[in-house]
């Protein structure tokens, strides 16, 4: 008995060290992988130029990074394949299909709650889980869902961030993006009067 009372601490200490082992593995494991399809993204993924528009209302600095919102966040309810659902629905993605205009800038050409199949010279981008709120009989040609993407802030130098802030809401800030094929967007670069200021690296 007293042999097993003495190897007992030790076995339990044996136990706890093997799981924080297997915790700590596990944790890196899935840090690598988020930075790997990250820099998977950004060297693979179809670059699009969107266009920002004013936060209203101003929304502060907050520590090292600026709040982005763009012309995309905003999807026409008349752009959605096969109209407006009945109902509302919740955690729902959205498919946005992208396609360049003339000026440069990407622009929502449809939308859809279910799948978009592939088209020449267009991207399709997919939201972050929202709820949709039902605009029933009474939807106008203007009703809009707000989506966000997952690329609506970017990190900058201490200090940088209020004049940053102040050409935003001036829309003379755009946002270079990588859309990967599996809908996924991460930001490459933020351009200011279309020249480039800030680029991510890839790690």
């Amino acid at each position: 008995m007293s042999d097993i009372a003495e190897r007992s601490p030790a076995v339990g200490a044996r136990r706890l060290w093997t799981a924080a082992v297997i915790v700590a593995v596990l944790q890196t494991a899935v840090l690598a992988y988020m930075v790997g399809e990250r820099a998977w993204g950004l060297r693979s993924g179809v670059e699009v130029i969107l266009k920002t528009a004013p936060v209203d209302p101003r929304d502060l600095l907050r520590g090292d990074y600026v709040t982005l919102n763009y012309d995309i966040s905003r999807v026409p309810v008349s752009t959605l394949v096969g109209g407006p659902p009945k109902e509302s629905l919740s955690n729902q993605v959205l498919s946005v299909r992208l396609k360049k205009q003339d000026d440069g800038y990407w622009s929502i050409a449809e939308s859809s709650l279910g799948t978009l199949e592939p088209k020449p010279d267009t991207v399709i981008l997919k939201s972050l889980p929202f709820d949709y709120v039902s605009y029933g009989d009474q939807a106008d040609a203007k009703a809009t869902m707000f989506v966000n993407y997952g690329i609506e802030r970017f990190y900058v130098p201490e200090g940088q961030g209020h004049d940053i802030e102040s050409a935003r809401n001036d829309r003379r800030v755009s946002i270079a993006a990588r859309v990967s094929s599996d809908g996924a967007a991460h930001i490459r670069s933020l351009l200011l009067d279309g020249k480039p200021v800030y680029e991510e690296p890839l790690y």
